[in-house]
């Protein structure tokens, strides 16, 4: 038998395909499992690394459907956030924003978030952007999405137009050459601009240059490419949107894939019948349809959301403009009022990051309480951030059902995406009080849903964050514990596992998640990060030959 770098005995095996778990000794040579025996009969010589897993589970590295980590991992390839919560490979490139390609105005668009961050190097395709995070380094395995928004801003700019036949070419090209180097798929995010100007026939046909479903890979898996979305409404217009989903995956013949699925909104939460039946109906009609959600009933994104549509149309400076003028801003003021009527409404929106020194007190705050502070009514506490922060500042919204929560969970086609960035407890990437969804998404899931709630097994849980995102995905040799797959790994205590961040101390690591192993090295050793920044650029395998 060939050196054994790691060995991993005793443990609970969950091996990510659904089968009942088993006792048995896992070895790792280099990045790949050498072995995974049960009931081993002989000595493993001189191991240089042992890990007694008595009492403990072992199972595939999690694989983090939903993530937004293309600037953060270049601030900070530590990523502790996500390995800390067992996560080993993260999907990013969602709600229409990646990290390429970025061309005239979506380069201006991200200039900001780059800054902010120190960022130094600068890039236009998803080729430049690999070969800079390759040479700092990342603690896990990164897959992108080509982002609509990053798509579109590049050929079209954010004005509130339908692209001309020569845009239009624009885009599907750099569609191709984003696939081609590396990208998975499509996503979009369409409440954001500029995805929120595009219609159902121009994604039809971008979605028409992702590549189609082919058989099962040498390792597991599937060639091809997807298209995920966040969709124009998740609320008033859910069932339409869920529709529009429904329909770009049967008219492109391509996979489809329902980002953070929810009701939001309590006078939306009755559509969660209407909703399911429509994606299970779809499915059983054969469209590939799937979901994730992250394990809670608050959302979080831009805080300018709030504002109608309208106001996007041209860009940010743009945008502010229209906040500063009176007239504008009346209109706006109405349009948000009749939109939210109830007065509650600001006690349900918190502030978690602004930019300036002199607003941080704001964060945590509830839009309510700031208002009150300063003594103007909430909506004019709304513009007078937005304005100061020059539209920077991000929000988190209470506005779904717990029991609609644990449905979606349950579903078999649902993932679980944590819809966050990786961040650090110290340095560049540790301010303000994001949603605690970034440390404790997973742990979460397991303790709180699986364990407590008894949603499904444990088993079911694992494959679900496991081998169900790989074959979704198409990742090839991951998902699974197996000989020859790669070595993402972790070791966790199924009593234990839980979530300690807050919304008010977001930084704060779970439980019961002891050593998580990525490509064969250790980045998380006793509960404690490593450092090993052992993480892989994950590229799809874009247009192969037929």
């Amino acid at each position: 038998m060939k050196n054994i770098d790691l060995l991993i005995k005793n443990g609970t095996v969950f091996d990510g395909t659904g089968a009942e778990p088993f006792e048995a000794d896992i070895g790792v040579a280099g990045d790949k499992i050498a072995f995974v025996i049960q009931n081993s009969k002989f000595k493993i010589q001189n191991p240089k690394k042992v890990i007694d897993a008595k009492g403990l589970a072992v199972s595939p590295g999690f694989i983090d459907t939903h993530a937004h980590s293309e600037f953060t991992l270049l601030a900070d390839p530590r990523a502790e956030g996500k390995l800390l919560q067992g996560i080993t490979t993260e999907i990013n490139g969602n709600c229409g924003l990646s990290a390429a390609p970025l061309y005239n105005e979506a380069a201006e668009h991200r200039e900001n978030d780059i800054k902010e961050l120190k960022i130094k190097e600068r890039w236009k395709t998803f080729g430049e952007y690999f070969r800079i995070l390759e040479k700092k380094g990342i603690a896990l395995n990164f897959l992108t999405l080509a982002g609509h928004g990053s798509i579109r801003a590049s050929a079209v700019g954010y004005k509130d137009k339908r692209p001309g036949k020569i845009e239009m070419r624009k885009m599907q090209v750099l569609l191709k050459e984003s696939i081609n180097e590396g990208a998975a798929g499509l996503s979009t995010g369409l409440i954001y601009p500029p995805g929120i100007y595009s219609d159902t026939e121009e994604l039809i046909e971008l979605c028409k240059v992702i590549p189609p479903l082919r058989p099962p890979l040498e390792r597991g898996g599937w060639g091809g490419g997807i298209y995920t979305s966040h969709m124009r409404s998740e609320g008033k217009n859910l069932i339409e949107s869920i529709k529009e989903v429904i329909r770009i995956g049967k008219e492109a013949d391509v996979r489809v894939h329902i980002s953070h699925i929810k009701t939001s909104g309590k006078e939306n939460w009755d559509k969660i019948d209407e909703a399911v039946g429509l994606i299970e109906n779809a499915r059983r009609k054969g469209i590939r349809i799937t979901c994730d959600r992250y394990p809670y009933t608050a959302s979080s994104t831009d805080l300018d959301t709030i504002l109608p549509s309208w106001t996007y149309d041209g860009g940010t400076e743009k945008e502010l403009r229209r906040l500063k003028n009176p007239e504008m801003r009346e209109k706006i003021r109405k349009e948000i009022l009749y939109e939210h009527p109830d007065s509650d409404y600001w006690k349900r929106v918190s502030v978690s990051s602004v930019s300036s020194q002199k607003n941080k007190w704001m964060e945590g705050k509830t839009l309510a309480f700031i208002s009150g502070r300063i003594n103007i009514k909430p909506v004019d506490a709304l513009f007078k951030i937005l304005v100061e922060e020059k539209l920077r500042a991000d929000a988190i919204f209470l506005s779904m059902s717990e029991d609609n929560l644990k449905r979606f969970l349950s579903l078999p086609y649902v993932m679980i995406g944590s819809d966050s960035s990786a961040r650090s407890r110290t340095g560049l990437t540790c301010k303000g009080k994001p949603h605690p969804r970034g440390f404790g998404s997973f742990p979460r899931f397991l303790g709180r849903y699986v364990r407590n709630k008894r949603l499904m097994s444990m088993t079911s849980a694992v494959h679900k964050i496991t081998m169900l995102p790989a074959r979704t995905f198409g990742i090839n040799g991951r998902g699974v514990l197996k000989k020859g797959a790669f070595a993402d790994i972790v070791v966790f205590d199924p009593e234990r596992i839980i979530d300690r961040a807050t919304f008010d101390k977001p930084f704060l690591k779970p439980e019961g998640i002891y050593y998580v192993i990525v490509n064969g090295l250790p980045e998380v050793w006793e509960g404690e990060i490593t450092c090993a920044t052992a993480g892989k650029i994950l590229r799809s395998q874009g247009y192969l030959p037929r």
